[in-house]
């Protein structure tokens, strides 16, 4: 990495990552917020790269809603992977013009098609 990265920037950013993985090891609720407020303020110092000081600023706004995780372990990644299969499925879904079909379009690239359904699918010529 010395070679690439004469002046550390990517080990600084490589560093910052590690510290906000370590975050979410920690047990404790109240002990992670006081973690997450240091590593923020230590990530916005001038010594970093203008990424990991954007980092620390992130961190710092985000600071309520990356605690609670630890207070729920909810996340709405699911919903957003989700979201984000429809959007892929509809962008290729040109030219059906039947819900059902989109919904078994949908379902196949999931992977949980219900092949009860798959022998009522009739294509439409085009």
């Amino acid at each position: 990495m010395r070679a690439g990265d004469p002046r550390g920037e990517v080990a600084y950013a490589w560093h910052a990552k590690e510290a906000v993985r370590f975050f979410y090891d920690i047990p404790n609720p109240e002990m992670a917020e006081k973690y997450l407020v240091e590593l923020a303020d230590d990530l916005q110092d001038d010594e970093f790269p203008p990424e990991v000081r954007s980092l620390g600023r992130t961190l710092t706004r985000w600071r309520t809603q990356i605690v609670n995780w630890h207070r729920a372990r909810a996340s709405n990644g699911p919903a957003a992977a989700i979201n984000n299969l429809v959007k892929r499925v509809k962008r290729g879904a040109f030219g059906f013009r039947r819900f059902r079909h989109y919904r078994i379009r949908s379902l196949l690239y999931a992977g949980r098609p219900d092949w009860a359904l798959l022998a009522t699918i009739t294509p439409t010529p085009r």
